[in-house]
């Protein structure tokens, strides 16, 4: 164990779904104190709306990241009962995840953790606009049709893939011009509330800033890397709110962070929370950023063994993958 560098990684948004955290409730006290605490910070039933998730509302910004940080908490505790030795020296999330890598560093409690996503999400919902392509392009060949089309970067996935946000009719004719001049890469619309980690979150940002200056910080225990700067965060709490403040309306270099890890050495990552796939229920989901981590991995020719913390029978594979 002391030779292995352990790092977790915490998903963002899209990983949603209804259902989300039941089968872990259902068999861990742990996780459904977690979700009891939630609830409590947040003034409504997290859980209800999870499982069951009764009006349709799990895919709206406001409620999918609180939900997901708290499924991802939910998910590291379980793990954390069943193998306590597995310690991270590096913990890394994509946009959401990332505040859900500060509170699994204690660097916020999970009512500090969960009031300030909801409050972003809100934002993001009320004062967001436009919309997101993934584009099929590394980072300088997408700035330049961005940059053409009055778009720009939101989230350097991968090292061939790039996702620019913008307004609607500016995406348009940036898809449209992709389709013209190289139709094997077209571009591809997510499903979000807004063109976030664009000038388009500025406004979001302004107003968020109050609820992050309100919000007290610790030195994380562990390294947390930034998507705003790709490397590790200070661990002076006033650098890590400005980091958080410039995250939300600047790119999310997750290939950058994913290079800052391969420098420190990492040997083993587990990804917990969430969940991607057609399948209906937790046992069918898969995590949501194993295949981009694999592929950048695989590409730089580095190795690392990957795990996923996401349901009770990927919880206790993993616990048992890090335990000997």
């Amino acid at each position: 164990m002391a030779e292995r560098r352990i790092m977790f990684v915490f998903p963002g948004q899209g990983s949603q779904y209804r259902g989300m955290g039941s089968d872990v409730a259902a068999e861990f006290a742990v996780a459904r104190d977690t979700y009891a605490e939630a609830s409590e910070a947040l003034g409504y039933d997290i859980a209800r709306l999870s499982f069951e998730d009764p009006q349709g509302e799990i895919g709206l910004t406001r409620y999918t990241q609180p939900a997901l940080l708290t499924h991802s908490i939910a998910c590291l505790r379980a793990f954390s009962e069943l193998a306590p030795a597995a310690q991270p020296v590096l913990a890394a999330g994509h946009s959401l995840g990332e505040y859900t890598a500060l509170v699994a560093a204690g660097s916020l409690s999970l009512a500090a953790g969960l009031r300030l996503v909801k409050r972003r999400g809100e934002l993001m919902g009320e004062y967001g606009a436009g919309g997101m392509l993934a584009l099929g392009l590394d980072r300088a060949a997408a700035r330049a049709v961005a940059d053409r089309h009055c778009c720009q970067i939101a989230s350097i996935n991968l090292p061939e893939q790039t996702v620019v946000g913008g307004l609607d009719t500016d995406l348009e004719s940036l898809a449209a011009e992709m389709e013209r001049i190289n139709p094997r890469k077209r571009a591809v619309r997510l499903a979000t509330e807004g063109a976030f980690h664009t000038y388009l979150m500025v406004e979001a940002a302004r107003r968020f800033r109050e609820t992050l200056d309100a919000t007290a910080f610790a030195p994380p225990g562990n390294g947390v890397l930034s998507n705003y700067t790709a490397g590790l965060h200070d661990p002076e709490p006033g650098a890590i709110r400005t980091r958080l403040f410039f995250q939300l309306f600047n790119p999310v270099d997750w290939v950058g962070c994913l290079g800052t890890a391969m420098a420190q050495g990492v040997t083993h990552m587990i990804e917990f929370g969430g969940g991607i796939g057609s399948g209906e229920g937790p046992a069918d989901k898969r995590p949501n950023l194993e295949s981009i981590v694999r592929k950048t991995l695989r590409g730089a020719g580095y190795e690392a063994q990957y795990a996923a913390a996401i349901s009770t029978a990927t919880i206790r594979d993993a616990a048992a993958q890090l335990s000997h």
